[in-house]
């Protein structure tokens, strides 16, 4: 499935420079440093994090994706800097465990 297509299925975009991209699989996690060594290439990241450092996180995890759960929301300073970087970011109002359990039912 690719992000843009996450779209018709509740999800809010964010900041989308490349809604092209595949998803393949999911990672959940909030410690930066815990997420950079364990999420995959191409698995969407699900966080409530929301400082400029997720951004820097996804790109060098290279995530098809991170998902703002439970409607937090974003800062300009992060969208700016997601779409200097090619990183899509999209929002959900849900709680992290509905968010995961959705996209999950979604990529089977």
């Amino acid at each position: 499935m690719k992000v843009k297509e996450l779209l018709a299925h509740g999800f809010e975009a964010l900041a989308l420079p490349d809604g092209e991209r595949e998803i393949d699989g999911v990672y959940i996690g909030d410690l930066l440093s815990w997420v950079m060594g364990r999420a995959q290439m191409d698995n969407a990241w699900i966080t409530i994090m929301t400082n400029v450092n997720v951004v820097a996180v996804a790109s060098l995890a290279d995530t098809s994706c991170v998902i703002l759960a439970e409607g937090v929301a974003m800062t300009d300073e992060l969208k700016d800097t997601a779409q200097a970087k090619d990183v899509n970011i999209l929002g959900s109002s849900e709680p992290i465990y509905e968010t995961a359990v959705r996209l999950a039912g979604l990529l089977a």
